[in-house]
Protein backbone atom coordinates (compact mmCIF):
# COMPACT_ATOMS: atom_id res chain seq x y z
CA UNK A 1 0.00 0.00 0.00
CA UNK A 2 2.46 2.69 0.87
CA UNK A 3 4.40 1.77 -2.20
CA UNK A 4 1.81 2.82 -4.50
CA UNK A 5 2.95 5.87 -6.35
CA UNK A 6 -0.53 7.47 -5.44
CA UNK A 7 0.08 6.94 -1.54
CA UNK A 8 3.69 8.50 -1.93
CA UNK A 9 2.78 11.12 -3.61
CA UNK A 10 0.15 12.01 -0.96
CA UNK A 11 3.16 11.54 1.97
CA UNK A 12 5.32 13.54 0.04
CA UNK A 13 2.76 16.30 -0.23
CA UNK A 14 1.85 16.40 3.20
CA UNK A 15 5.27 15.83 4.99
CA UNK A 16 7.74 17.37 2.21
CA UNK A 17 5.46 19.72 0.64
CA UNK A 18 8.02 23.06 1.35
CA UNK A 19 11.25 21.27 2.00
CA UNK A 20 14.48 22.71 -0.10
CA UNK A 21 15.48 19.67 -1.47
CA UNK A 22 13.90 18.39 -4.37
CA UNK A 23 11.44 15.77 -3.92
CA UNK A 24 10.87 13.29 -7.02
CA UNK A 25 8.58 10.17 -7.53
CA UNK A 26 9.76 8.16 -10.73
CA UNK A 27 6.74 7.40 -12.25
CA UNK A 28 6.16 4.37 -14.66
CA UNK A 29 3.93 4.59 -17.79
CA UNK A 30 3.13 1.87 -20.67
CA UNK A 31 1.97 3.20 -24.43
CA UNK A 32 1.60 1.90 -27.45
CA UNK A 33 4.40 2.83 -30.30
CA UNK A 34 5.03 1.87 -33.58
CA UNK A 35 7.59 -1.16 -34.24
CA UNK A 36 11.05 -0.01 -35.43
CA UNK A 37 12.09 -1.35 -38.39
CA UNK A 38 15.85 -2.07 -38.68
CA UNK A 39 17.71 -0.60 -41.28
CA UNK A 40 19.04 -3.42 -43.81
CA UNK A 41 14.85 -4.23 -44.09
CA UNK A 42 14.04 -0.59 -44.49
CA UNK A 43 16.96 -1.13 -47.29
CA UNK A 44 15.16 -3.79 -48.90
CA UNK A 45 11.76 -2.64 -49.16
CA UNK A 46 13.47 0.71 -50.56
CA UNK A 47 15.05 -1.10 -53.46
CA UNK A 48 11.43 -3.03 -53.73
CA UNK A 49 9.71 -0.09 -54.04
CA UNK A 50 12.46 1.19 -56.61
CA UNK A 51 11.55 -1.41 -58.85
CA UNK A 52 7.54 -1.55 -58.92
CA UNK A 53 7.83 2.56 -60.15
CA UNK A 54 7.13 0.92 -63.46
CA UNK A 55 3.49 -0.13 -62.48
CA UNK A 56 0.20 1.39 -61.59
CA UNK A 57 0.13 2.94 -57.60
CA UNK A 58 -2.86 1.68 -56.57
CA UNK A 59 -5.38 3.89 -54.55
CA UNK A 60 -5.29 1.49 -51.32
CA UNK A 61 -4.43 2.71 -47.79
CA UNK A 62 -1.30 2.26 -46.81
CA UNK A 63 -0.47 -0.39 -44.35
CA UNK A 64 -0.91 0.66 -40.73
CA UNK A 65 2.58 0.19 -39.04
CA UNK A 66 2.99 -2.43 -36.68
CA UNK A 67 3.14 -1.50 -32.72
CA UNK A 68 4.99 -2.59 -29.64
CA UNK A 69 4.19 -1.80 -26.37
CA UNK A 70 7.12 0.53 -24.15
CA UNK A 71 7.29 0.90 -20.74
CA UNK A 72 8.80 4.46 -20.34
CA UNK A 73 10.17 5.66 -16.97
CA UNK A 74 9.49 9.37 -15.92
CA UNK A 75 10.69 11.23 -12.87
CA UNK A 76 8.37 14.28 -11.97
CA UNK A 77 8.79 16.27 -8.93
CA UNK A 78 6.19 16.26 -6.32
CA UNK A 79 7.45 19.38 -3.89
CA UNK A 80 6.91 22.22 -6.73
CA UNK A 81 4.94 24.84 -3.84
CA UNK A 82 7.17 27.43 -2.93
CA UNK A 83 7.70 28.34 1.12
CA UNK A 84 6.96 31.65 0.60
CA UNK A 85 7.03 32.50 4.05
CA UNK A 86 10.65 31.96 4.37
CA UNK A 87 11.12 35.37 1.98
CA UNK A 88 11.64 38.90 3.18
CA UNK A 89 7.75 39.87 3.05
CA UNK A 90 8.66 43.11 1.19
CA UNK A 91 9.98 40.89 -2.05
CA UNK A 92 6.19 39.21 -2.40
CA UNK A 93 3.48 40.25 -3.84
CA UNK A 94 -0.21 39.91 -3.53
CA UNK A 95 -0.73 38.04 -6.06
CA UNK A 96 1.89 35.26 -4.83
CA UNK A 97 0.50 35.67 -1.39
CA UNK A 98 -3.15 34.46 -2.56
CA UNK A 99 -1.58 31.85 -4.56
CA UNK A 100 -0.28 30.39 -1.58
CA UNK A 101 -3.52 30.92 0.27
CA UNK A 102 -4.87 28.43 -2.36
CA UNK A 103 -2.51 26.39 -1.59
CA UNK A 104 -3.14 26.41 2.59
CA UNK A 105 -6.69 26.79 2.50
CA UNK A 106 -7.27 23.65 -0.05
CA UNK A 107 -10.40 25.69 -1.31
CA UNK A 108 -12.07 26.09 2.58
CA UNK A 109 -12.57 29.17 3.33
CA UNK A 110 -13.42 31.52 -0.70
CA UNK A 111 -10.89 31.73 -3.44
CA UNK A 112 -9.41 34.52 -2.28
CA UNK A 113 -8.31 35.65 1.41
CA UNK A 114 -9.62 38.70 2.95
CA UNK A 115 -6.27 39.82 4.41
CA UNK A 116 -2.94 38.46 5.71
CA UNK A 117 -0.12 38.91 8.25
CA UNK A 118 3.65 37.82 7.67
CA UNK A 119 5.42 37.77 10.61
CA UNK A 120 9.00 36.57 12.00
CA UNK A 121 8.50 36.15 16.18
CA UNK A 122 11.65 36.45 18.09
CA UNK A 123 12.37 35.73 21.78
CA UNK A 124 12.31 32.20 23.80
CA UNK A 125 11.40 30.66 20.58
CA UNK A 126 12.05 32.04 17.01
CA UNK A 127 9.40 30.90 14.23
CA UNK A 128 8.22 32.45 10.98
CA UNK A 129 4.42 32.50 10.46
CA UNK A 130 1.89 33.71 7.71
CA UNK A 131 -2.10 33.86 8.77
CA UNK A 132 -5.04 33.92 6.70
CA UNK A 133 -8.36 35.57 7.42
CA UNK A 134 -10.62 33.83 5.05
CA UNK A 135 -13.70 35.45 2.59
CA UNK A 136 -16.09 33.13 3.10
CA UNK A 137 -17.02 30.77 6.61
CA UNK A 138 -15.83 27.54 6.50
CA UNK A 139 -18.13 24.73 5.92
CA UNK A 140 -17.27 23.46 9.66
CA UNK A 141 -18.31 26.50 10.95
CA UNK A 142 -21.07 26.54 8.61
CA UNK A 143 -22.15 23.37 10.21
CA UNK A 144 -21.56 24.61 13.71
CA UNK A 145 -18.68 22.43 14.28
CA UNK A 146 -16.64 24.30 16.64
CA UNK A 147 -15.18 21.32 18.70
CA UNK A 148 -14.61 19.24 15.93
CA UNK A 149 -13.11 21.42 12.98
CA UNK A 150 -10.28 20.66 12.51
CA UNK A 151 -6.80 23.00 12.75
CA UNK A 152 -6.56 25.60 9.69
CA UNK A 153 -2.66 25.86 10.91
CA UNK A 154 0.27 23.59 10.63
CA UNK A 155 4.04 23.45 12.42
CA UNK A 156 6.95 22.77 10.11
CA UNK A 157 9.83 22.39 11.70
CA UNK A 158 12.47 22.98 8.72
CA UNK A 159 9.94 23.01 6.27
CA UNK A 160 9.14 19.62 7.43
CA UNK A 161 5.54 19.32 8.31
CA UNK A 162 5.18 17.99 12.10
CA UNK A 163 1.51 18.24 12.15
CA UNK A 164 -1.80 19.88 11.62
CA UNK A 165 -3.79 19.17 14.16
CA UNK A 166 -2.24 20.88 16.71
CA UNK A 167 -4.41 23.36 19.26
CA UNK A 168 -2.57 25.97 18.25
CA UNK A 169 -5.63 28.57 18.02
CA UNK A 170 -8.57 28.71 20.59
CA UNK A 171 -12.18 27.45 18.61
CA UNK A 172 -13.19 30.99 18.16
CA UNK A 173 -10.22 31.85 16.13
CA UNK A 174 -10.23 28.20 14.18
CA UNK A 175 -11.20 30.02 10.90
CA UNK A 176 -7.83 31.19 10.54
CA UNK A 177 -5.12 29.34 8.62
CA UNK A 178 -1.59 29.67 7.43
CA UNK A 179 1.19 28.04 8.25
CA UNK A 180 4.30 27.98 11.30
CA UNK A 181 7.95 27.33 10.90
CA UNK A 182 10.71 27.01 13.69
CA UNK A 183 14.30 26.19 13.30
CA UNK A 184 14.85 25.84 16.77
CA UNK A 185 12.67 22.41 17.54
CA UNK A 186 13.83 18.91 16.90
CA UNK A 187 12.55 16.89 13.54
CA UNK A 188 11.88 13.89 16.05
CA UNK A 189 10.12 16.15 18.34
CA UNK A 190 7.68 13.70 19.85
CA UNK A 191 4.10 15.01 19.52
CA UNK A 192 2.56 14.18 22.60
CA UNK A 193 5.43 15.70 24.14
CA UNK A 194 5.02 18.69 22.29
CA UNK A 195 1.32 19.30 23.01
CA UNK A 196 1.81 19.26 26.64
CA UNK A 197 5.50 21.74 26.51
CA UNK A 198 5.09 25.47 27.13
CA UNK A 199 6.53 25.61 23.46
CA UNK A 200 3.16 25.24 22.23
CA UNK A 201 1.81 27.69 24.63
CA UNK A 202 4.00 30.54 23.56
CA UNK A 203 3.30 30.33 19.97
CA UNK A 204 -0.34 29.99 20.53
CA UNK A 205 0.02 32.92 22.87
CA UNK A 206 1.73 34.76 20.09
CA UNK A 207 -0.28 33.65 17.36
CA UNK A 208 -3.47 34.81 19.09
CA UNK A 209 -2.17 38.34 19.87
CA UNK A 210 -1.13 38.62 16.14
CA UNK A 211 -4.30 37.33 14.84
CA UNK A 212 -6.43 40.11 16.77
CA UNK A 213 -4.00 42.49 16.10
CA UNK A 214 -4.45 41.38 11.98
CA UNK A 215 -8.63 41.61 12.54
CA UNK A 216 -8.19 45.21 14.41
CA UNK A 217 -6.00 46.50 11.07
CA UNK A 218 -9.11 45.22 8.66
CA UNK A 219 -11.26 47.37 11.09
CA UNK A 220 -9.07 50.67 11.22
CA UNK A 221 -8.36 50.32 7.38
CA UNK A 222 -9.73 53.08 5.43
CA UNK A 223 -12.91 52.20 2.53
CA UNK A 224 -10.78 51.68 -0.76
CA UNK A 225 -11.11 53.87 -3.44
CA UNK A 226 -12.47 53.02 -6.83
CA UNK A 227 -10.19 52.25 -9.59
CA UNK A 228 -12.99 52.94 -12.34
CA UNK A 229 -12.51 56.07 -14.14
CA UNK A 230 -14.97 58.78 -13.28
CA UNK A 231 -17.86 58.83 -15.33
CA UNK A 232 -18.53 61.98 -17.30
CA UNK A 233 -20.80 64.89 -15.29
CA UNK A 234 -24.20 65.03 -16.77
CA UNK A 235 -25.74 68.29 -17.51
CA UNK A 236 -29.54 69.28 -17.57
CA UNK A 237 -31.27 71.86 -20.47
CA UNK A 238 -30.30 74.56 -18.19
CA UNK A 239 -26.78 73.55 -18.48
CA UNK A 240 -26.47 72.87 -14.99
CA UNK A 241 -24.41 69.69 -13.39
CA UNK A 242 -26.59 66.88 -12.37
CA UNK A 243 -25.13 65.84 -9.26
CA UNK A 244 -24.92 61.73 -9.36
CA UNK A 245 -25.71 60.35 -5.85
CA UNK A 246 -23.60 57.19 -5.79
CA UNK A 247 -24.41 54.08 -3.49
CA UNK A 248 -22.31 54.31 -0.38
CA UNK A 249 -19.66 52.25 -0.13
CA UNK A 250 -19.73 49.49 2.44
CA UNK A 251 -16.40 48.64 4.63
CA UNK A 252 -14.63 45.23 3.99
CA UNK A 253 -14.90 44.98 7.80
CA UNK A 254 -18.72 45.30 8.00
CA UNK A 255 -18.89 42.55 5.07
CA UNK A 256 -15.98 40.07 7.14
CA UNK A 257 -18.16 40.93 10.07
CA UNK A 258 -21.07 39.32 9.01
CA UNK A 259 -19.96 36.37 8.47
CA UNK A 260 -17.83 36.17 11.31
CA UNK A 261 -19.22 38.48 13.82
CA UNK A 262 -20.51 35.25 16.17
CA UNK A 263 -16.82 33.80 16.50
CA UNK A 264 -15.90 36.77 17.86
CA UNK A 265 -18.68 37.02 20.19
CA UNK A 266 -17.57 33.41 21.46
CA UNK A 267 -13.63 34.30 22.08
CA UNK A 268 -15.48 37.21 24.62
CA UNK A 269 -17.05 34.26 26.54
CA UNK A 270 -13.79 32.17 26.31
CA UNK A 271 -11.41 33.73 25.86
CA UNK A 272 -10.90 36.28 29.60
CA UNK A 273 -7.09 37.35 29.11
CA UNK A 274 -7.89 38.84 25.64
CA UNK A 275 -12.01 39.58 26.28
CA UNK A 276 -11.17 43.44 26.42
CA UNK A 277 -9.57 43.44 22.83
CA UNK A 278 -12.05 41.22 21.28
CA UNK A 279 -14.96 43.46 22.46
CA UNK A 280 -13.50 46.38 20.44
CA UNK A 281 -13.86 44.36 17.92
CA UNK A 282 -17.73 43.73 18.05
CA UNK A 283 -20.60 45.48 15.85
CA UNK A 284 -23.90 46.10 16.87
CA UNK A 285 -27.32 47.63 15.13
CA UNK A 286 -29.15 50.16 17.03
CA UNK A 287 -32.17 52.65 17.27
CA UNK A 288 -29.91 55.16 15.54
CA UNK A 289 -28.32 52.81 13.19
CA UNK A 290 -30.47 50.78 11.01
CA UNK A 291 -29.62 50.41 7.44
CA UNK A 292 -28.15 47.03 6.29
CA UNK A 293 -24.63 47.78 6.38
CA UNK A 294 -24.85 50.47 9.46
CA UNK A 295 -23.45 49.12 12.70
CA UNK A 296 -22.22 50.75 15.95
CA UNK A 297 -19.14 49.75 17.90
CA UNK A 298 -19.16 49.96 21.65
CA UNK A 299 -16.12 52.50 21.18
CA UNK A 300 -18.43 54.36 18.82
CA UNK A 301 -21.54 54.07 21.46
CA UNK A 302 -19.87 55.05 24.64
CA UNK A 303 -18.30 58.56 22.82
CA UNK A 304 -21.75 59.42 22.20
CA UNK A 305 -23.73 58.87 24.90
CA UNK A 306 -25.57 61.16 27.23
CA UNK A 307 -23.66 63.64 29.81
CA UNK A 308 -26.35 62.42 32.18
CA UNK A 309 -25.74 58.62 30.99
CA UNK A 310 -24.03 56.11 32.93
CA UNK A 311 -24.85 52.63 31.61
CA UNK A 312 -24.83 50.77 28.05
CA UNK A 313 -28.29 50.31 27.20
CA UNK A 314 -29.06 46.81 25.37
CA UNK A 315 -32.18 45.04 23.49
CA UNK A 316 -31.64 41.15 23.30
CA UNK A 317 -34.32 40.28 21.13
CA UNK A 318 -35.46 38.20 17.72
CA UNK A 319 -35.32 40.85 15.37
CA UNK A 320 -34.42 44.43 14.74
CA UNK A 321 -38.28 44.87 13.41
CA UNK A 322 -39.96 43.75 16.44
CA UNK A 323 -37.85 45.67 18.61
CA UNK A 324 -38.05 48.88 16.80
CA UNK A 325 -41.80 48.29 17.43
CA UNK A 326 -41.72 47.04 21.18
CA UNK A 327 -43.07 49.42 24.23
CA UNK A 328 -39.69 48.84 25.94
CA UNK A 329 -38.14 51.60 23.63
CA UNK A 330 -40.84 54.44 24.18
CA UNK A 331 -39.01 56.41 26.82
CA UNK A 332 -35.45 56.20 24.83
CA UNK A 333 -36.90 57.38 21.86
CA UNK A 334 -38.75 60.02 23.57
CA UNK A 335 -35.31 60.92 25.51
CA UNK A 336 -33.46 60.45 21.99
CA UNK A 337 -31.01 57.83 24.10
CA UNK A 338 -29.05 55.17 21.77
CA UNK A 339 -30.06 51.41 22.42
CA UNK A 340 -28.40 48.27 20.91
CA UNK A 341 -29.78 45.49 19.94
CA UNK A 342 -28.68 42.31 20.53
CA UNK A 343 -30.53 39.73 17.57
CA UNK A 344 -27.84 36.97 17.88
CA UNK A 345 -28.74 33.83 19.87
CA UNK A 346 -24.94 33.78 21.42
CA UNK A 347 -25.58 37.59 22.78
CA UNK A 348 -27.75 36.44 25.74
CA UNK A 349 -24.49 34.48 27.18
CA UNK A 350 -22.11 37.72 25.85
CA UNK A 351 -24.16 39.53 28.61
CA UNK A 352 -24.03 36.93 31.24
CA UNK A 353 -20.72 36.81 31.15
CA UNK A 354 -18.80 39.74 30.12
CA UNK A 355 -20.64 42.48 32.23
CA UNK A 356 -19.39 45.77 30.96
CA UNK A 357 -17.15 47.77 28.42
CA UNK A 358 -14.75 50.04 29.23
CA UNK A 359 -16.07 50.54 33.16
CA UNK A 360 -19.50 51.12 31.95
CA UNK A 361 -22.08 48.06 32.89
CA UNK A 362 -25.09 46.45 30.17
CA UNK A 363 -28.25 47.46 31.42
CA UNK A 364 -30.74 45.64 30.22
CA UNK A 365 -33.75 47.22 29.04
CA UNK A 366 -36.24 44.59 29.37
CA UNK A 367 -35.93 43.97 33.19
CA UNK A 368 -36.61 45.64 35.76
CA UNK A 369 -34.19 48.25 37.42
CA UNK A 370 -33.90 50.85 34.37
CA UNK A 371 -33.57 54.45 35.32
CA UNK A 372 -32.85 58.02 33.97
CA UNK A 373 -30.60 60.38 35.53
CA UNK A 374 -32.28 63.30 33.58
CA UNK A 375 -35.11 63.74 35.82
CA UNK A 376 -35.21 65.56 39.31
CA UNK A 377 -34.43 63.26 41.58
CA UNK A 378 -36.64 64.85 44.19
CA UNK A 379 -39.42 65.35 41.85
CA UNK A 380 -39.29 61.40 40.77
CA UNK A 381 -39.12 60.69 44.47
CA UNK A 382 -42.48 62.20 45.24
CA UNK A 383 -44.07 61.71 41.63
CA UNK A 384 -43.88 57.60 42.66
CA UNK A 385 -44.63 57.57 45.80
CA UNK A 386 -47.75 59.34 45.22
CA UNK A 387 -48.53 57.04 42.30
CA UNK A 388 -48.28 54.28 44.81
CA UNK A 389 -50.01 55.31 47.00
CA UNK A 390 -53.13 56.09 44.27
CA UNK A 391 -52.76 53.09 42.75
CA UNK A 392 -52.74 50.64 45.67
CA UNK A 393 -55.56 49.05 45.37
CA UNK A 394 -55.50 48.68 41.70
CA UNK A 395 -52.02 46.65 42.23
CA UNK A 396 -53.43 44.74 45.36
CA UNK A 397 -56.53 43.39 43.62
CA UNK A 398 -54.28 42.63 40.72
CA UNK A 399 -51.62 40.26 42.34
CA UNK A 400 -54.70 38.52 44.50
CA UNK A 401 -56.63 37.84 41.09
CA UNK A 402 -53.16 37.06 38.91
CA UNK A 403 -51.85 34.87 41.53
CA UNK A 404 -48.54 33.28 40.82
CA UNK A 405 -48.78 34.51 37.30
CA UNK A 406 -47.05 37.32 37.98
CA UNK A 407 -43.93 37.86 40.51
CA UNK A 408 -45.17 41.49 41.48
CA UNK A 409 -47.19 44.50 40.15
CA UNK A 410 -45.80 47.74 39.97
CA UNK A 411 -46.34 50.89 38.91
CA UNK A 412 -43.70 52.15 36.33
CA UNK A 413 -41.60 55.15 35.40
CA UNK A 414 -40.51 53.97 32.22
CA UNK A 415 -43.70 53.29 29.90
CA UNK A 416 -44.79 55.82 27.40
CA UNK A 417 -47.80 54.95 24.95
CA UNK A 418 -48.50 51.41 26.28
CA UNK A 419 -50.88 50.51 29.43
CA UNK A 420 -48.79 47.93 30.74
CA UNK A 421 -45.75 45.57 30.09
CA UNK A 422 -44.11 42.06 31.44
CA UNK A 423 -40.56 42.69 32.08
CA UNK A 424 -37.83 40.13 33.94
CA UNK A 425 -36.17 40.22 37.32
CA UNK A 426 -33.04 41.65 37.53
CA UNK A 427 -30.89 38.81 37.74
CA UNK A 428 -33.38 36.57 35.98
CA UNK A 429 -33.80 35.12 32.14
CA UNK A 430 -34.93 37.71 29.79
CA UNK A 431 -38.03 36.74 27.80
CA UNK A 432 -35.23 36.08 24.38
CA UNK A 433 -33.46 34.09 26.35
CA UNK A 434 -36.51 32.17 28.13
CA UNK A 435 -37.24 31.53 24.39
CA UNK A 436 -33.72 30.06 23.57
CA UNK A 437 -33.44 28.15 25.92
CA UNK A 438 -36.99 26.56 25.02
CA UNK A 439 -35.55 26.08 21.82
CA UNK A 440 -32.91 23.96 22.93
CA UNK A 441 -33.88 20.51 21.10
CA UNK A 442 -30.57 18.60 23.24
CA UNK A 443 -32.17 19.46 26.96
CA UNK A 444 -31.56 16.23 28.72
CA UNK A 445 -34.07 15.47 31.92
CA UNK A 446 -36.99 17.65 30.85
CA UNK A 447 -40.24 16.44 30.29
CA UNK A 448 -42.54 18.14 27.47
CA UNK A 449 -44.67 20.30 29.31
CA UNK A 450 -41.95 20.74 32.31
CA UNK A 451 -40.26 23.50 30.97
CA UNK A 452 -42.83 26.00 33.13
CA UNK A 453 -42.35 29.57 31.60
CA UNK A 454 -41.11 32.06 33.87
CA UNK A 455 -42.96 34.65 35.95
CA UNK A 456 -42.28 38.04 35.64
CA UNK A 457 -43.34 41.41 36.78
CA UNK A 458 -46.54 43.34 35.48
CA UNK A 459 -45.44 46.84 35.55
CA UNK A 460 -48.18 49.34 34.91
CA UNK A 461 -48.49 52.84 33.38
CA UNK A 462 -50.01 55.39 35.96
CA UNK A 463 -51.00 57.87 33.22
CA UNK A 464 -52.58 55.88 30.61
CA UNK A 465 -56.74 55.77 30.38
CA UNK A 466 -56.79 51.75 31.04
CA UNK A 467 -55.24 51.47 34.18
CA UNK A 468 -57.20 54.79 35.57
CA UNK A 469 -60.49 52.97 34.25
CA UNK A 470 -59.45 50.07 35.60
CA UNK A 471 -58.85 51.54 39.15
CA UNK A 472 -62.23 53.18 39.05
CA UNK A 473 -63.87 49.52 38.43
CA UNK A 474 -61.80 47.49 41.32
CA UNK A 475 -64.03 46.87 44.10
CA UNK A 476 -63.79 47.12 47.60
CA UNK A 477 -61.87 44.72 49.54
CA UNK A 478 -65.28 43.27 50.43
CA UNK A 479 -67.07 43.05 47.32
CA UNK A 480 -66.03 40.43 44.70
CA UNK A 481 -65.46 42.22 41.09
CA UNK A 482 -67.79 40.88 38.47
CA UNK A 483 -66.49 39.00 35.04
CA UNK A 484 -66.02 41.85 32.93
CA UNK A 485 -63.39 43.29 35.51
CA UNK A 486 -61.89 40.35 35.42
CA UNK A 487 -61.76 39.50 31.99
CA UNK A 488 -60.59 43.37 31.55
CA UNK A 489 -57.52 42.54 34.29
CA UNK A 490 -56.69 39.05 32.32
CA UNK A 491 -56.46 40.64 29.00
CA UNK A 492 -54.47 43.66 30.38
CA UNK A 493 -52.18 40.73 31.50
CA UNK A 494 -52.27 38.65 28.16
CA UNK A 495 -51.78 42.36 26.31
CA UNK A 496 -48.97 42.87 28.74
CA UNK A 497 -47.30 39.50 28.02
CA UNK A 498 -47.59 39.60 24.33
CA UNK A 499 -45.71 42.94 24.32
CA UNK A 500 -42.59 41.78 26.60
CA UNK A 501 -41.95 39.20 24.75
CA UNK A 502 -43.16 36.31 26.51
CA UNK A 503 -46.04 33.61 25.27
CA UNK A 504 -49.45 33.45 26.64
CA UNK A 505 -49.32 30.74 29.62
CA UNK A 506 -53.09 29.67 29.19
CA UNK A 507 -54.03 29.54 25.65
CA UNK A 508 -57.31 27.81 26.63
CA UNK A 509 -58.09 30.60 29.08
CA UNK A 510 -57.18 32.99 26.25
CA UNK A 511 -59.37 32.09 24.22
CA UNK A 512 -62.24 31.31 26.69
CA UNK A 513 -62.00 34.94 27.59
CA UNK A 514 -61.87 36.46 23.82
CA UNK A 515 -65.15 34.65 23.43
CA UNK A 516 -66.89 36.51 26.34
CA UNK A 517 -65.48 39.78 24.84
CA UNK A 518 -66.59 39.12 21.13
CA UNK A 519 -69.91 37.79 22.88
CA UNK A 520 -70.53 41.19 24.65
CA UNK A 521 -69.28 43.31 21.71
CA UNK A 522 -71.72 41.43 18.76
CA UNK A 523 -74.32 41.47 21.14
CA UNK A 524 -74.63 37.79 20.58
CA UNK A 525 -77.56 36.50 24.01
CA UNK A 526 -76.60 32.70 23.56
CA UNK A 527 -73.36 30.57 22.04
CA UNK A 528 -75.80 27.54 21.88
CA UNK A 529 -75.35 26.35 18.08
CA UNK A 530 -78.26 27.47 15.36
CA UNK A 531 -80.32 24.15 14.12
CA UNK A 532 -79.01 21.59 11.23
CA UNK A 533 -80.74 23.47 7.81
CA UNK A 534 -82.50 20.60 5.81
CA UNK A 535 -82.72 21.75 2.12
CA UNK A 536 -85.34 20.32 0.04
CA UNK A 537 -84.67 17.59 -2.30
CA UNK A 538 -83.74 19.25 -5.86
CA UNK A 539 -85.77 17.31 -9.07
CA UNK A 540 -83.17 16.06 -11.66
CA UNK A 541 -82.95 18.68 -14.06
CA UNK A 542 -83.42 16.98 -17.75
CA UNK A 543 -79.90 16.91 -19.51
CA UNK A 544 -79.73 19.07 -22.71
CA UNK A 545 -80.59 18.03 -26.35
CA UNK A 546 -78.03 17.74 -28.92
CA UNK A 547 -77.77 20.08 -31.18
CA UNK A 548 -79.52 20.05 -34.41
CA UNK A 549 -78.38 21.84 -37.57
CA UNK A 550 -80.91 24.38 -39.09
CA UNK A 551 -82.40 23.47 -42.52
CA UNK A 552 -80.32 24.52 -44.97
CA UNK A 553 -82.81 24.02 -48.12
CA UNK A 554 -84.23 27.97 -48.22
CA UNK A 555 -80.84 29.64 -48.43
CA UNK A 556 -79.09 30.52 -51.84
CA UNK A 557 -75.38 29.77 -51.66
CA UNK A 558 -75.16 32.47 -54.15
CA UNK A 559 -76.54 35.27 -52.09
CA UNK A 560 -73.47 34.55 -49.86
CA UNK A 561 -69.95 36.08 -50.53
CA UNK A 562 -66.94 34.75 -48.85
CA UNK A 563 -64.18 37.20 -48.14
CA UNK A 564 -61.68 38.15 -51.27
CA UNK A 565 -64.55 37.63 -53.55
CA UNK A 566 -64.93 34.11 -53.73
CA UNK A 567 -68.78 32.93 -53.53
CA UNK A 568 -69.70 29.76 -51.95
CA UNK A 569 -70.72 27.12 -54.41
CA UNK A 570 -72.91 23.76 -53.96
CA UNK A 571 -71.55 20.91 -54.08
CA UNK A 572 -73.02 18.05 -56.43
CA UNK A 573 -73.82 14.36 -54.67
Amino acid sequence: EYLSPHKLKELIKHYSEFVTHPVSLREIKTEMVPKEVPEEEEKESEEDGEDEDDFEVSDEEEKEPEMEEVTTYEYNQINTDPAIWSRDKDSITDEEYQEFWNVVSKGDGGASAEDWTHFNAEGNINFKSILYLPSEVPFALQQGLTENNDSGLRLYVRKVLISDTFDLMPRYLSFVKGVIDSDDLPLNVNRETLQESKIIKIIKKKLVRKAIELIRKMMKAEIPEDDEEPEEAEVDADGNVVEIEKPKKTHPYISWYKKFGLSLKMGCIDDSANKDKLQKLLLFKSNKSLGDDDFVSFQEYTDRMKDWQKEIYVFPGESVKIMEESSFMDAFNERDVEVLYLTDSIDEYYLQHVREFDGKKFRDITKEGVKFSDEDEDMAKRRSKVYQETFKPLTKFLKKLYGSDVSRVSISKRLGRAPAIVSSNEYGNSANMDRILRAQAFAHGVAPGENEMPTGILELNPRHPFITSLLEAVPDDDDEASQAVKDNAWLLLDMATMAGGFPIRDPKKYASRMSRVLKSNLGVESLALAEEIEPPEEEDEPEDPDFDMPDMDGINLDDLEMPGGFKAVPVKE
